[in-house]
């Protein structure tokens, strides 16, 4: 398991965490452009997106195993067979702490989803950039979750969606910065106001 992964879902305490690290991340939102991308330019910029499928990671792993990857992460007892596939284990979804035994309950969550992404910087990447930012196992952006948490995030960015766990809020947060941070994405006004508020509870 990865060492932020394993740090979030097993609920670190806030204070342990390094300070730095925290004002950091605030202090990323203070100082990060965020351009407001009115309703009717969102609108004519989902009309020209293509859909950005993932068919490889530069490691090697197809989209399928990159699942299982994950799936086997974020599980406990996993057992997997020699052709890729999920036999067995526990997950619990950190969105909302739902505990579930078979792994068709779960959906691989883009954590910034694939459109918010788009409307916020990945329309100018090249399409291996694409694929590279759909498959990334390496900062937080693929987690198992719940397929209810899942659906009802949708494409949302914090501002219009949040954990049904409150005490997630800090992970959530940090783990958004992180991720936009990285790609270089841009933010509106109300997400970083969500965030900032979100940061609060870390």
């Amino acid at each position: 398991m990865a060492a932020w992964h394993s740090q979030r879902l097993h609920g670190q305490d806030a204070a342990r965490r390094p300070r730095g690290c925290r004002l950091g991340k605030r202090g990323w939102l203070q100082s990060r452009q965020v351009p407001y991308l009115g309703h009717r330019q969102r609108q004519m910029q989902r009309a020209v997106r293509p859909r950005l499928v993932a068919s490889s990671h530069g490691n090697g792993l197809t989209l399928d195993c990159r699942s299982e990857f994950v799936l086997k992460r974020d599980g406990e007892n996993v057992e997997v067979s020699a052709a890729c596939a999920i036999q067995s284990g526990t997950w619990k979804s950190p969105y909302d702490g739902v505990s579930v035994t078979s792994s068709r309950d779960l959906d691989i969550d883009h954590f910034v989803p694939l459109k918010n992404a788009w409307i916020s910087g990945a329309s100018s990447w090249t399409t291996e950039q694409r694929k590279g930012y759909a498959n990334d196992i390496t900062r937080p952006q693929l987690w198992a979750v719940s397929q209810h948490a899942n659906r009802a995030k949708g494409d949302s960015s914090p501002d219009l969606w949040k954990p049904p766990l409150t005490s997630f809020y800090c992970t959530y947060a940090e783990s958004w910065v992180e991720v936009k941070s990285f790609y270089k994405l841009t933010i509106t006004d109300a997400e970083k106001n969500a965030l900032s508020s979100m940061l609060d509870s870390c």
